[in-house]
């Protein structure tokens, strides 16, 4: 016995199973930045009054360089997902919504792109 009606039915409307793997990823993505912005934060007041060589030296090294990815593509990831669910709950026209998920997904994705780039550059 379904609870769905015979028109939810027809139209396969009801749950996709996608909202608990929303729900995951955003919570894995929140526990994964707890270390890595607490690493960062640390990092950033050891390297207050050095010159921009030693910060290029640090963000160069390979530990430094992977972690600060970690950051960008979870920072980004996080991003994205809280505000899809903001999108989702408060934007009603149908247009807006699928431009201002477009727009957010798209600028996360560019940002994220252009950091992790910036990055490889100085590791590489």
């Amino acid at each position: 016995m379904s609870l769905r009606s015979p028109l939810a039915r027809v139209r396969h409307l009801g749950s996709a199973r996608d909202g608990t793997n929303h729900w995951w990823a955003q919570r894995v993505t929140a526990i994964a930045l707890v270390p890595l912005v607490i690493w960062f934060v640390i990092s950033v007041i050891s390297l207050v009054g050095a010159d921009h060589a030693a910060f290029v030296a640090w963000a160069g090294s390979p530990i430094s360089g992977a972690l600060l990815v970690l950051l960008i593509a979870a920072t980004f990831h996080h991003a994205a997902l809280g505000l899809q669910v903001v999108i989702e709950d408060y934007v009603h026209h149908e247009g807006a919504k699928i431009a201002g998920l477009l727009l957010v997904k798209g600028a996360c994705l560019l940002l994220g792109v252009i950091a992790v780039l910036s990055v490889l550059s100085l590791m590489f």
